[in-house]
């Protein structure tokens, strides 16, 4: 046997010994938006209820995948960089902590509670994405929010938001500050129009 079928061989026999049979560990990391606005409005308590339902996202954010654009129409997604859940399922909780802190209705409500309330909240994001065109880069958050009167079903308002914030460096997790920056104006913005409106 020659000298390289030997190492071959030995390769084989000790596969954890070579690197070409060693899995490759690919570390990937988990980022959250958990930012809740502190300088909301402060109101009266009202006899009225509101049940926040969970938000839809367009397809392309209905993932915990961490999108980016580097290229205009186009989305792709970070390999090593993804959100701890969906933007949908990490925004419904922040949605319901703002607006009860508000103090506005008696109670803030979510599924499956099947009990009366005054109003609905409905949520869909629409975009949350870093986009790296621009210069500096951006994240942009946008989303529609509807609120309706739950024993009509009439349509009181509808609005659709969008917060842009620059990137401090063109990195994932600058795109991650910047989303729980956006997040926090986001649902300012919402709060004043709910309470505006929910009459």
């Amino acid at each position: 046997m020659t000298r390289a079928a030997a190492i071959a061989a030995l390769c084989i026999a000790s596969l954890s010994g070579c690197t070409l049979f060693t899995p490759v560990d690919i570390d990937t990391k988990k980022y959250a938006v958990s930012t809740i606005p502190d300088d909301l409005p402060a109101e009266r308590t009202h006899p009225a209820t509101l049940l926040v339902l969970a938000p839809e996202a367009a397809p392309a954010y209905a993932t915990s995948r961490m999108a980016y654009t580097t290229r205009k129409y186009q989305i792709a997604y970070f390999s090593q960089n993804e959100w701890v859940d969906t933007p949908a399922q990490m925004m419904q909780p922040l949605i319901m902590e703002t607006l009860r802190r508000t103090h506005y209705f008696s109670a803030v409500l979510s599924p499956p509670h099947s009990g009366r309330h005054t109003f609905v909240l409905h949520t869909e994001i629409v975009e949350l994405d870093q986009d790296f065109t621009s210069d500096p880069a951006v994240l942009r958050l946008t989303a529609r929010f509807d609120l309706r009167q739950e024993a009509t079903n009439r349509l009181i308002t509808a609005k659709e938001l969008s917060v842009q914030v620059p990137l401090a460096e063109r990195t994932p997790y600058a795109g991650v500050v910047a989303a729980n920056e956006a997040m926090g104006r986001l649902l300012r913005e919402l709060s004043r129009l709910v309470i505006e409106n929910a009459h």
